[in-house]
This record gives structure tokens, sequence and C-alpha cells, in this order.
């Protein structure tokens, strides 16, 4: 965390730096005389000028870099002409500022490369060449417009202080190098280099086969092997080096053959069926007015209707009765025991008093934490498995529960598959969207602190290009959003953007945003599983990014099982889920933990990854924390909206584009 807070706080302190240093020119900054009123607080809106720096802005106003930084964040990476800046009214001093901010130029060749522009040559180019981000050339040069740039313009690139060919970072708390990879060199050569085996060598730099020029392996130890030098040879002279395959073990070979189950299981059901509001087929129409008064009309309900909060679950319970009536005809005797379970907590501790569930097999159900967290405790001593059937805030009723088994994954699995994606993308410009205003969301932060320690497996962190966008709806800021991800964005490198939220709404708009700079910025987009279950998105928005989404659940409909389960479904009930039905998850729940105590016993809810059947739209994939924790599934599918208007599932084992 110490580090992670020290990359944040780097911009500023380099910006501070720079300009004690700076160049020779007088620059005039004359304070704004526009101010507005946003949320209650007024701001003057300065718009940046030719030759303008954060640093003589921040002069002419009377405040510092940082409190200019933090009340415009796109700052911290670089002001450009004709950026709009808001400097809060309360801030600014009353006192004459000065006529001008003159900074004059002192070169330091002991700091700086003095690098006049080539044909072809930007910006990006150099960063590549001399090993440094494009930010910290942008601070090195105060003023400079970078696109006005032209032959022969001369740029100060900050040096690197380097080993003869590897540079070495430490890490506080693992202790490794960096090894930046030369002309020729492949992880074996590498690995004998350091006096390491390849598969150790693949341990530290997962997912990495065949590094390219340029790219960090990580090397473990706190002490560098001393080698000899090696010098650069061309590529038609690099000996060809046959490189060793990584080591893959597959959980298992193929699906678990599901046959010949024998024996008789007790099941109990706890769901939301609102049986009570379902019960009454009359409802009160008060929208007619006699006389100013409201009058009260008792009318019949449809035979056909159903009270809304209840399908889900009734759905959810037509896909355990399919997979019960398909576990029977393999042989296996199951007695469904069904109890509508809503919020309250009364009916569910009358059910345990009563000694009901003393005697079942499985229990599914409740789907509300505070009676799932009643249910769990009470089965867990009588050696019961219970399965939440439905997502949770988080995983925290898993803790010492380890009878207790989330079919959904959390949040938290998500963002550790998102953060593992993201790294695959260590060199391209990280753009991190979440409506975290006043810094309390755990869940945001976890999720940095994620997407930084797999980045820190292929670059070191200080090469890490992140930036931090913190979303304002167009409601209270108009198109402020709009302007400051335009500038977060970065036209010279590839882009990935993060939106790192589950409320509809911010993730609607941010959306809209993003989607208008589509054509302009080469971008990847990632996002949160719920966005698959959010109906008034514009879809066409999705395909147009490119959007890649970890979801928990695909479904094949070309396979065997899903056309069987369509067509059942069909005859039983008189139509066809929807894709988001929950009758999808009730029928892979029941079949999987019912046929995976018919075969296996009690052993299998110690060691769920014994069974692996072929189920409609899950993968389930069993893990828990520590030991005397429950279980959480672990498997999502990589779900892309392509340009050509498809939901594609994605081959996880290709390399990334």
């Amino acid at each position: 965390m110490r580090i992670i807070n020290w990359i944040k706080a780097l911009p500023i302190f380099i910006s501070v730096l720079i300009c004690n240093n700076a160049v020779n020119a007088q620059v005039v900054v004359e304070r704004s005389r526009d101010k507005v009123i946003i949320s209650g607080t007024a701001y003057f809106i300065h718009q940046v000028k030719k030759g303008e720096t954060a640093y003589s802005i921040s002069k002419a106003y009377g405040i510092s870099v940082e409190d200019l930084d933090r009340e415009n964040p796109p700052a911290l990476y670089g002001i450009k002409e004709g950026q709009t800046l808001r400097i809060p009214v309360s801030l600014v001093t009353e006192a004459k500022p000065a006529e001008s901010v003159t900074v004059k130029i002192v070169r330091d060749e002991s700091k700086f490369i003095y690098r006049s522009l080539k044909p072809g040559e930007t910006v990006y180019s150099l960063s590549k060449l001399y090993g440094v981000s494009e930010n910290e050339i942008l601070q090195s040069n105060p003023g400079m417009d970078i696109n006005k740039l032209s032959v022969g313009t001369e740029l100060a690139v900050p040096k690197r202080e380097f080993m003869s060919n590897q540079q070495k970072f430490d890490d506080q708390e693992n202790r490794y190098f960096y090894h930046k990879v030369l002309m020729g060199e492949t992880l074996s050569s590498i690995a004998r280099q350091y006096g390491l085996t390849v598969r150790q060598l693949r341990r530290e730099n997962r997912d990495l086969r065949f590094p390219q020029v340029g790219d960090f392996v990580r090397i473990p130890g706190t002490k560098k092997v001393e080698i000899q030098e090696i010098e650069q040879v061309k590529a038609d002279t690099v000996p060809a080096v046959v490189e060793e395959l990584p080591v893959k073990i597959d959980r298992s070979a193929g699906f678990t053959a599901v046959k010949d189950l024998k024996g008789t299981l007790n099941v109990a059901v706890l769901l939301p069926f609102y049986l009570s509001e379902n019960f009454g087929r009359t409802e009160i129409d008060s929208s007619n007015l006699v006389k100013g008064r409201k009058t009260f009309k008792f009318n019949k309900v449809a035979d056909d209707w159903i009270y809304p909060e209840s399908i889900d679950f009734l759905e959810m319970y037509q896909g355990i009765l399919l997979a019960s009536d398909t576990l029977r005809m393999l042989g296996l005797n199951i007695n469904l025991h069904t109890y509508d379970i809503k919020s309250d907590t009364i009916e569910i501790t009358k059910l345990i008093r009563s000694g009901k569930l003393e005697d079942m097999d499985l229990i599914i159900g409740p789907v509300y934490s505070h009676n799932l967290s009643i249910v769990s405790e009470y089965a867990r001593n009588l050696n019961i498995p219970v399965v939440s059937p439905v997502p949770l805030m988080n995983n925290s009723a898993l803790v010492k529960n380890p009878t207790l088994f989330m079919a959904s994954s959390s949040l938290e699995i998500a963002q550790k598959a998102l953060a593992k994606k993201i790294s695959e993308y260590y060199d391209h410009n990280i753009v991190f969207i979440h409506a975290d205003s006043l810094g309390v969301d755990e869940d945001v932060k976890r999720f940095k602190n994620l997407i930084f320690n797999e980045l820190s497996y292929k670059i070191p962190y200080e090469e890490i290009k992140f930036k931090e966008f913190l979303f304002y709806s167009r409601s209270m800021f108009n198109n402020d959003s709009i302007n400051r991800l335009g500038q977060a964005l970065s036209e010279q490198s590839n882009n990935i953007i993060i939106i790192a939220s589950e409320e509809a709404s911010v993730i609607s708009e941010v959306i809209d945003i993003v989607s208008g700079f589509s054509r302009r910025f080469n971008s990847k987009v990632l996002a949160y599983p719920v966005i698959r279950d959010i109906d008034r998105l514009d879809h066409k928005e999705l395909f147009d990014m490119d959007i890649m989404v970890y979801s928990p659940y695909w479904i094949d409909y070309s396979k065997k099982n899903v056309k069987q389960f369509n067509s059942e479904f069909r005859k039983k009930f008189h139509t066809q889920p929807l894709e988001k039905s929950y009758a999808w998850q009730g029928y892979d729940i029941a079949f999987y933990f019912l046929s995976g105590l018919a075969m296996h016993g009690k052993i299998f809810i110690k060691d769920p990854e014994i069974h692996y059947p072929d189920l409609l739209q899950n993968e389930y994939d069993f893990k828990r924390k520590a030991i005397g924790d429950g279980f959480e599934n672990q498997k999502l599918f990589m779900v892309r909206y392509s340009k050509d208007y498809q939901v594609l599932l994605e081959n996880e084992n290709k390399p990334p584009e």
C-alpha cells in the first residue's frame, strides 16, 4: 500500500521538482474572472493558455499544486492548452498575484538526455526508446504542446539509472529483480543467467511464454547473480533455442459421467414464493376520483397473474423439478420438501424449531443473508450442505461455515479475474473509472490493490500507466466527465478502460460517454458481471466498444443437454426460459449437488472438486479461502460483445490482441 500511495503522489512530486528546474521562458498567468457555483461551492473557471503549467497557475491563484490536482484529477498527468480547470474560490488568496512567473532553463546533463526530434519520432516512441513513461517526458518539458511538435524540437528526456543489462527493483515484501529482455533472449537463456529453472521463472511470470524485446521478466531472489555482460546480436544471427512448454495440470479429464444412481436423498428448498401474495386474486384500484375524493374499487386479477417478486424463484423451482426428474430417471429417489421463506426470520426460526430440517441431505436457500446465516449455522452442526443460490453482497457468510456453498460468485472473484486479465495489457494506458467520491468504498480499494498486484508480476511499479478517473454525473457537472475522460485517454498508446461500478445509473452514463470515444481512441473496455443483467443499457454501444465482461453464466444452445432441457421445459410449463432466468441455475444446483452426494457420499461436501458433471450454464469450481470456511464458486466466463454484433465466449488461453 505504501508503494501504491507513493506512485499516486509521484506526479505531484515530479511536477514540483520540474518547476524548480524549468525552462527559459516568461509566462504571464492571469486569474480568471469567471465564477460558477457547483453543488453549493464557488469555483473560478480557468482555461489553460499556451505555456502555462500547473506550477505557474497555482502560483497565480495562491494555491498549492496539490490543491490544483485534487480539484482537477487529470492535471496529475499534465495539463494542455485549452483545458478547463476548476479552482475553489475559498482557497484563493486575496493577495495580488505576481504579474508574471519567470522560470529559467537549467540544462542538467546528469539528469536529462537532450534529444532533437527526428522525422517520424513522437513522445511515445521516445518513451519506449529510453525506457521512461510519456508522463515523465511531458513533466520534464513544461509548456510543451504534444500535438504541435516539429522535427528538430529539442526535448529533455529524464535519464534512467540502469545496471549493465538489467535494472533492479526491490519489492519490500517479496524481494525480487526485474530483467529487461534483450534481442535474442528467451526464458531458457534468462533462466540460465540467473541459475534458475524455466519452471521457476514461469512461476514468477504467469502467462509469459515468449518474452519480447523490452519486456520485463521478474527474477526471484534477494541477490543478483553475477553474470557476464551479453552483447546484443542481430536477429539473423540468433541461435535457435527450443522453448520448454509450460506445465499445465488439468483438474479432470472430461466431465464426470452421471449414471446408475442409487439411494434416497431428502432436499429442503427454502425460497421466497410469496404464496400469501399470490393467494389474493383481487386488487384495489384507487385511481379514480369522485368530487375530489378517491374511490376504491376491487378488481379481479387475471387468472394467469403472478405476484412479480415470485417469478424468479418460481422459475428456479421449475429448474429444480426438472433436475430431480432427470436424476430419478437415472435411478435416484428424491424427496423434495418446499417451504416459502421470505425475508423475515420468524418463519425460518419456526421451521428449525420444528425439527423438519434435521433429516435433510441438502438445503437449497434461503436467499436473504440474515436467514442464510441462521440456517447455515444450524446445518453446520448437523453436517448438512447448504447452497446459497443467488448472488450475495459479499462472501463474509462463508467464514467458519464449512458446509455452506455460494453457487454465485461474489464481486471479489470477478475483481480477481479482471485484475489478471488487465495485467495482460500491462503496457497499455489504464483508465480506472469509479464513483467513490468519498474514498470509502472497500470494493474500489480492493480492486485497485488487486490490479497493482497483478501488474507487478509483469513490470516494475514505476512503469505502470494507471489513471484513476472519478466519475461525476452529467446532471451535476454538465459535460465535465466527458472532457476529463478525453484527457485521461491516450492517442499515442492503446487504452484499457475499467468500469469499476455495479450501479446501473453510473454504468449506463459511463458507457454512453466511453462509446463516444470508441472511434477516436484505440481502447478495450472491461466491466463487472452485473452489466449483462442491466436491461436499460443501449446494447449497440456495448458492441461498438467491443466490451469484455466476466460473466457467471454462459449457455451454449447447441449442446445436447441444453436442447433437452428446453424441450422438457416447454412440455411441462408451456414456455421457454430466457437466458437470464433462474431456471438454469435451479437445474444446475440440484443436478450438481444431488448427483455429487449420490455418487460420492459425504466426502463430496469436503472435496467438491472430485465431481465435475456437464451442466447447462455453469462449470462449478468451488474453493475455500481457509480451512473451516465455506466454498465459493470461482468459475467465470469471459464474454465479449464483438463489433460485428455477436456475443462471444472468449478463449482465455489465446494471447491478448
